[in-house]
This record gives C-alpha cells, sequence and structure tokens, in this order.
C-alpha cells in the first residue's frame, strides 16, 4: 500500500488520465517498472473522491499481490462482478494486469458487461502488441510513463525556482529547499545526471549507497522478472541466457547515442571476450541478439531511435541509436563516470522531448548527423545537443548539419554553456538546464 501523504504530484500524467475519465477506451499506463504507475492510480483514486466518488465505486487490484497470485481469467470476472455495486458507475483499478493470463479477455468483458471506467498498468510493451490489441483494439488509449523529468526531480526534492538579482543588475535563476537555503541549480543537475529519475530515489534521499541499492533491484526486477520469467511464460526459446543478456544491456548501455547494428553487436561482443567462443559455439546470431534487444525495448528498459533522410524525406533501415530509460540506471551499470557526458546529455533530452508529445527521430543531412528531430502534428523543431558552444570547430561542427535544412522550422542547440551569443543565423544557442526547466 503506498503511503498517500507521501504521494508526489504527477500532473503531466494525471491530467492526461483525467481528460480520459469517463471515457469508453480502456485506460492503459505503460512504461518501466517502478517508473511511479501505481502511484498515479492512487492519484487518480484521489482525484476520484475529491470529485465526490464514493469509496464503494472504486475497486483497486494489484496483481503483484499474493492475494490475487495464482488467479484465473475467469477468478478474476467473479472477482470484480462480486464487487460491483448495482446502479452505480464502477471506477476499476487493474495494477499490473499482464501477471493475469488472457487478462485482455476479462477487461474486455467487464468493460461490455458493467457500466464501469477501467484503468489500467503494465510494465512490458508486449500487453500492447499485436496479439492483444486486437482485444482491445480501438477500446484502449495508452498513458506513456516515463522516470522523472529534471522539473519533477527539482519539485521530488522539495526545491523552488525563484529568479534572483545577480551583482550585475541582471537576474539569475536559483533553487531554493524548503528551509529556504540557496543551491544553484547546476549542482541540483549534477545529482539528477549521477541518480537518475526513478520516483522511489527520493525516499531514500540522494545517498549513493542506498540509491544503487535501489536501482539494483529495478534492474534485476526487469531482468528476471519481465524478460527471463515471462519469455518462459511465452514459451519463447530464444532469451533463455541471462549472461548473454547481461552483457547486451551492459553493450547497449555503454553506447548510448552511437550508431549500432545489430550484427556487429555478436561480432563486437565476441571480439572483446565478452562472450568467450568456447563456453559458445561462435557468435550470437544477428536473429538471437534481435530477440533480447527486443526484449529490453518491450520492457521499456531502452528506447530505440531511427534515423530520418531529411532531403530524401525517407526513413533509413540501417543504424538506430539506443538510449537508456534512465541516467541513473546506466550509472549503476557502469560505474559513476564523467567520459562520454555528452551522450548523456543527448539521453536527457531525448526523454525529455518524449514528455513533451513529440514523436523523435535523428536526422541525416548529407553526410552529417542533427541529433534529433522533434515532431508533433503541426510543429517541428531541430534540436543539436552538446557540452559547450563556446570552442570554433564545435560551434562550426554543430551548427553545420542545421545550416543545411532549408525550411522554416525551429533549430536549437543546447549545451551547458551556451557562449555569448544566444543566435546564429537563426540557431538558437540555448542554456539545456533552462530549457527543461522552461
Amino acid at each position: 500500500m503506498i503511503d498517500t501523504h507521501k504521494l508526489q504530484k504527477r500532473d503531466l500524467y494525471l491530467n492526461k488520465m483525467i481528460a480520459f475519465q469517463d471515457t469508453e477506451p480502456v485506460k492503459v499506463v505503460t512504461g518501466i517498472r517502478r517508473c511511479g504507475k501505481s502511484s498515479l492510480l492512487k492519484l487518480m483514486t484521489l482525484h476520484l473522491k475529491e470529485s465526490g466518488i464514493t469509496e464503494e465505486q472504486i475497486l483497486e487490484m494489484n496483481f503483484e499481490s499474493h492475494a490475487f497470485k495464482s488467479m484465473t481469467n475467469d477468478d478474476f470476472y467473479e472477482y470484480v462482478k462480486q464487487h460491483i455495486v448495482p446502479d452505480k458507475r464502477m471506477y476499476l483499478f487493474f495494477d499490473e494486469v499482464q501477471r493475469i493470463p488472457n487478462w485482455e479477455d476479462t477487461v474486455n468483458s467487464l468493460r461490455v458487461d458493467f457500466n464501469c471506467d477501467i484503468y489500467v498498468t503494465g510494465s512490458n510493451a508486449y500487453m500492447l502488441s499485436s496479439e492483444y490489441s486486437t482485444y482491445l483494439s480501438g477500446r484502449c488509449v495508452e498513458i506513456k510513463m516515463l522516470p522523472l523529468s529534471f522539473s519533477e526531480f527539482l519539485s521530488f526534492y522539495g526545491f523552488e525556482i525563484r529568479e534572483t538579482k545577480s551583482a550585475l543588475g541582471g537576474t539569475r535563476k536559483q533553487a531554493f529547499d524548503q528551509n529556504d537555503d540557496p543551491y544553484e541549480i547546476r549542482e541540483i543537475f549534477d545529482a539528477y545526471m549521477r541518480f537518475g529519475g526513478m520516483p522511489g530515489i527520493a525516499d531514500v534521499g540522494l545517498d549513493q549507497e542506498k540509491a544503487l541499492v535501489l536501482l539494483e533491484g529495478i534492474y534485476s526486477t526487469v531482468i528476471v522478472r519481465d524478460i527471463l520469467e515471462r519469455e518462459k511464460r511465452r514459451g519463447q526459446k530464444n532469451i533463455t541466457d541471462p549472461v548473454l543478456l547481461k552483457k547486451i544491456v551492459l553493450f547497449l548501455a555503454d553506447n548510448i547515442g552511437s550508431n549500432i547494428s545489430v550484427s556487429s553487436i555478436g561480432n563486437i561482443l565476441v571480439n572483446e571476450g565478452l562472450l568467450e567462443d568456447g563456453k559458445r559455439k561462435g557468435t550470437p546470431s544477428a536473429h538471437t541478439v534481435q530477440a533480447y534487444i527486443n526484449a529490453l525495448l518491450e520492457s521499456y528498459f531502452f528506447y530505440e531511435i531511427k534515423r530520418f533522410d531529411i532531403k530524401g524525406k525517407a526513413f533509413l533501415r540501417t543504424l538506430g541509436k539506443y538510449y537508456i530509460v534512465d541516467i541513473g540506471l546506466r550509472n549503476y551499470l557502469l560505474g559513476f563516470r564523467d567520459r562520454d557526458s555528452g551522450h548523456a546529455l543527448e539521453n536527457i533530452v531525448y526523454f525529455e522531448l518524449l514528455r513533451r508529445g513529440y514523436d523523435v527521430s535523428i536526422g541525416k543531412v548529407d553526410q552529417s548527423e542533427v541529433d534529433f528531430i522533434a515532431t508533433k502534428a503541426d510543429d517541428k523543431l531541430y534540436v543539436q545537443v552538446t557540452e559547450s558552444m563556446t570552442g570554433e570547430d564545435v560551434r562550426k561542427r554543430e551548427l553545420a548539419p542545421l545550416q543545411k535544412i532549408n525550411d522554416n522550422y525551429e533549430k536549437i542547440v543546447l549545451s551547458m554553456n551556451p557562449g555569448m551569443d544566444s543566435s546564429y543565423e537563426g540557431i538558437k544557442s540555448i542554456n539545456l538546464i533552462d530549457w527543461l526547466i522552461s
């Protein structure tokens, strides 16, 4: 049971949920384990109670609880049926529902048979994959949940951003804690880069040892329960080797933001001695590596991003990139380090663009690359991410791809040190932290 007085607001997601309240589709909240899905359901039940819905109209079931452990989908239906209050609208909350075999049959039957509004969560994209979604096609709306953004991180830790006067008469932003002590936003951002955005870390505080224990728990639950066990349940013979799975996780974590082809991963793992040829017969096939990667994508541990040819206006099949859902998990896997912080910043920007509702791809323009093309229905944004814009060489390198794009959509370079100029021929140079909290 979540301690409701400690429930932190996640308005980005709660508002989406409220927008679909009392509409026909089943509301499906997806995302990696422990990113806050159960708390979101609790926030929704609180919202319902505040708007006059009675306790007896709300039914909550968490399928990770021992009470529901051995339920069949028929038991599930009967249990709900017994709790339905006649002549009242019911609000049904099913947490980690994918643990019930054929759950989608039951949920669909409940939707048809009773006057109810249904909310479910799941930690695996497989639950919405083709074979399932046929049952609920057009009858479910997905709310994709991510770990904390930097703005949410600030509020979870009790910081408030205020403008203060600077020595030269201008203003600058500072963070103040609950005791009104001032902090530089940059040092809090450094903590975010170190610990990541898993909400549970706010409960243990920014303590490295405790944070690592929490992250290890998340990692092993995702890998063991969501991938290895589930594959066994699905009768999949592809993913049986925890050692190979860990090697692929480490490889992808180490290479976030790099162009990767699946066929090369097996070869690299063998060449680097990460897979012993003697122990295994040769290199794992591209098919095997792809199966492992797909399982990691389905459990929301990594996200894949495709390349788009800006001039040819087509997606390219070659060399996508992978980003890890939480930078803290990456630090747990690889150790805390400062090298390749450029890719870590890119990782943070990628997920922030997703939170802001953009579809994101990598842009290819001639032989150069734009880090992100972010598109919405009527809006497009080209984004470069770099640590600093102060050196002439770096500026040329970062601006060149954007200068080749001749449409009128916004083009920005995000960096920790944007330099003195706020724009170059219409390309904006923006402080990355300011952009995250704007």
